[in-house]
């Protein structure tokens, strides 16, 4: 199958590699996108999702990548950026055969490539991936792994909104703010209990029913219908499901000063976050704020292993990343999102041009 993608690197808008894997007898359709080694082998998430057709996984598993690669160079790490989606619906075709023939592909890639959880994805999923393959992470701790990633994503996520807050307050206090958060499911409900803990009121959206229940009964929690938390009248608008969420419909909608969550691809498209900017809308480019999963399972490759409170510690520089990504917007008046990515392709021209085309052992 062609594809809408340049195999010409990663720092001209093209991607290193793209592959495709497919196994008739497990059941496995996979797509693997290696968008940059510049920094250091390409780490990122393995996507398992029902999409309606393999050309829509391509464009989302491209999407995807190359925010990897600007999440980890944001993040000061020495890793590049990929991903991986396999085609099926986790409920119905994840098994031990699929994941195994999944572990084979990756290991294929010798290093270049090196996952971990994602949406459909979990520690005990990677763990049956990594008897396939030494370049699977993010499994639980019995597994010689770090254990669930979204608790630091969670972490960092709420770390980044207090940084929103006191740059467009003068204070990251969240006694009385108004926080909406779409999406209460790994990352989302860690994130309330955060927020909760520390006095904020909070509306929460969510397609599963027993998520938000549970948000009303423990935290106080309104409930609203996922389709009209981006329009709730709060200090904060927090997306932590899918992508997409920032577009031509909802951004005339929002009634916040801040979006900050932990949601990949919030922007619909690039252009939208000028649309933001315009309204007066401060957005925390997503990359940036959520890093604190990665930041995690990249640990596991530490030459002396992993050690949470490293992992954590470098999660917590997360608030000055974006508040030096605000600076910037504000100095050059451009959008947030550009500043990010200007920090990020910064970094992969400066740094990466000592390192070029990352290969295993090096």
């Amino acid at each position: 199958m062609e594809g809408p993608f340049s195999l010409l690197g990663g720092q001209d808008g093209g991607h290193e590699q793209v592959v495709f894997g497919n196994d008739p007898d497990s059941g496995l359709r996979c797509i693997v996108a290696i968008y940059s080694t510049a920094l250091g082998p390409a780490l990122g998430g393995t996507r398992f999702y029902p999409y309606a057709s393999e050309e829509d996984a391509l464009v989302d598993v491209l999407r995807l990548s190359k925010g990897m690669a600007y999440k980890a160079a944001c993040a000061g790490l020495d890793l590049g950026g990929g991903k991986a989606v396999i085609v099926g619906d986790p409920a119905v075709d994840k098994s031990e055969a699929l994941l195994r023939a999944y572990g084979r592909v990756v290991e294929s890639l010798g290093g270049r490539y090196v996952t971990a959880c994602d949406v459909g994805t979990y520690p005990a999923d990677l763990a049956l991936v990594g008897r396939e393959t030494r370049w699977a992470t993010g499994t639980d701790v019995v597994e010689g792994g770090s254990g669930d990633s979204s608790v630091l994503t969670a972490y960092g996520t709420y770390l980044g909104i207090k940084a929103c807050l006191r740059h467009v307050a003068g204070s990251d206090d969240l006694a009385g703010r108004h926080v909406a958060v779409q999406g209460v499911g790994k990352v989302g409900y860690k994130l309330a209990e955060h927020l909760a803990a520390e006095g904020a009121r909070l509306t929460v959206s969510d397609i599963d029913d027993d998520a938000t229940a549970r948000c009303a009964e423990r935290f106080g929690a309104e409930v609203v219908a996922n389709d009209k938390v981006h329009a709730v009248d709060a200090d904060v608008y927090s997306p932590n499901a899918l992508g997409g969420v920032l577009n031509d419909a909802t951004i005339p909608e929002l009634q916040c000063r801040v979006v900050a969550g932990a949601a990949n691809n919030q922007l619909l498209e690039e252009r939208h976050a000028e649309d933001l900017r315009a309204a007066g809308v401060l957005y925390a480019p997503d990359y940036v704020i959520n890093a604190g999963g990665l930041i995690q399972v990249g640990d596991e490759l530490h030459p002396d292993g992993h050690c949470p409170q490293r992992a954590r510690a470098r999660v917590e520089q997360i608030g000055q990343r974006l508040l030096e990504v605000f600076a910037m917007a504000d100095t050059r008046g451009v959008s947030t999102e550009t500043a990010a990515e200007l920090v990020a392709e910064r970094r992969i021209a400066s740094v990466g041009r000592l390192r070029g085309f990352w290969l295993p052992g090096r």
